[in-house]
């Protein structure tokens, strides 16, 4: 295993108030965690609700309100930083309503942000990226591995793909950039599509493809901070990417099954799942999103359905050997935690 960086003089996040932007920042702030630190913690965030929320967490975040895309917002972000900074860059799009979207943030977004990270000297870039450039897996015992070919899923997976080449491209430059490839993700802080999967798994409506058998990688939200904050602090060379997921990847039925089981083990009532739907309905929807996207339209539900009967499982071998990383928690304590956050904000599920 590589050695490790000492702890950055300040840290600028992109993407703070989104669903990973906001366990990362709380992770770096918390008294006594293993990534808390001292420096400056700088955020950019969208406006001055996600500020203030922020802001109201700890003293030591400073939000930035402003967009990837305006260079006076990416001048503030960084306005006053010296020595040695971290550039952490979660920011992203994945369910818009345009497919121009996916490429004005998701690329030309990283492009903005790591030329700004160059400009002022970052120490590191560590860019979260996503499966979706590297497409599905041909069977359910495949694995993405680290020198896997770009096949990009629709306008998501191309524009993500983009950003990664940006990335690399500003490495070529001299920026000591590096990429962190999360799968599906899950946990605290999560999204309203998050709460409507408990809902639907709890009435036992979640669709069910083709016998549920597709192998899918997730990754708890705290694995995969600390896979980012390893890449971050971890001595390696610069233009490398890690897969960064949960032990093992679990199948349809087993994901349903288990959250099933931890709403019920939270005490809520859980009707059993029967609706099996065949191959070809989510093969349908696959068309159907491939015919709107054309279009320059998005439409997350029907994107969402032409996934569901599609392997997209990673290999984690690479990331635990070059950066030590070993993910704590699996599946059914995750959703358990996750539920419970869920409980906490007052919640409907």
């Amino acid at each position: 295993m590589n050695t490790q960086r000492s702890m950055p003089e300040a840290t600028v996040i992109t993407g703070a108030a989104g669903w990973l932007g906001t366990a990362l920042t709380h992770a770096l702030v918390q008294s006594g965690g293993e990534w808390e630190r001292s420096g400056t913690i700088r955020t950019l965030v969208r406006n001055r609700i996600e500020a203030d929320r922020l802001a109201g967490h700890s003293p030591r975040i400073e939000p930035i309100v402003g967009d990837l895309l305006d260079p006076e917002s990416l001048g503030r972000l960084f306005a006053g930083l010296a020595g040695n900074i971290d550039v952490l860059h979660t920011a992203g799009v994945i369910h818009p309503t345009k497919v121009n979207d996916f490429f004005t943030i998701n690329r030309d977004g990283t492009k903005a942000i790591a030329a700004e990270a160059a400009k002022h000297g970052a120490r590191r870039f560590v860019h979260v990226s996503s499966n979706s450039p590297f497409g599905t897996n041909s069977h359910p015992n495949d694995r993405f591995r680290n020198d896997e070919p770009y096949h990009p899923y629709y306008g998501y997976g191309d524009s993500k793909m983009q950003a990664e080449l940006a990335v690399f491209e500003a490495v070529e430059a001299g920026l000591d950039a590096v990429l962190v490839r999360p799968p599906w993700f899950y946990g605290p802080h999560q999204p309203p599509r998050q709460t409507t999967f408990f809902k639907m798994v709890r009435m036992g409506r979640f669709p069910v493809f083709a016998g549920g058998h597709q192998s899918r990688s997730m990754v708890y939200v705290d694995n995969l901070v600390q896979g980012l904050v390893r890449a971050e602090l971890t001595h390696t060379k610069p233009g490398l990417g890690w897969w960064i997921a949960d032990e093992r990847p679990y199948t349809i039925s087993e994901i349903v099954e288990t959250v099933g089981r931890a709403l019920a083990d939270e005490g809520f009532e859980v009707s059993p799942n029967r609706i099996r739907i065949p191959d070809m309905a989510a093969r349908a929807a696959e068309f159907a999103d491939k015919m709107i996207q054309r279009t320059g339209r998005y439409h997350q539900q029907i994107h969402v359905l032409g996934e569901m009967n599609k392997n997209i499982a990673c290999d984690i071998s690479v990331a635990q050997r070059d950066l030590g990383y070993q993910p704590q928690v699996d599946l059914y304590e995750g959703m358990r935690r996750s539920i419970r956050w869920c409980i906490d904000q007052g919640l409907e599920l």
